[in-house]
């Protein structure tokens, strides 16, 4: 039988993918808000694609602020959108 793959949906594009191909946005307890590359920080995640580009439409749509039940502040996007172009050369 083959094992099955864990499948989440990005909050930007809203498909359906494989759940190591996404990049984790986590809040945690504390209410800090932040991405987790290996899916391992506690707290409330959702699933973004490892591209700018999604970050943005999840940005237009709320798809955080829905996912984490709270407004996110601008600073949190803007550390959100660095993080990504930190890790974009990396990943290709």
């Amino acid at each position: 039988m083959p094992k099955k793959i864990p499948m989440r949906q990005c909050v930007g594009c809203r498909e359906m993918k494989e759940k190591k191909s996404l990049i984790r946005v986590v809040k945690s307890p504390e209410g800090q808000v932040s991405l987790d590359f290996k899916g391992k920080l506690p707290g409330r995640g959702a699933y973004v694609c490892p591209n700018p580009e999604c970050l943005k439409r999840a940005r237009k749509s709320r798809g955080l602020e829905r996912a984490f039940s709270a407004p996110l502040p601008p600073e949190v996007w803007e550390g959100l959108e660095e993080q990504m172009k930190e890790v974009e050369p990396d990943a290709q």
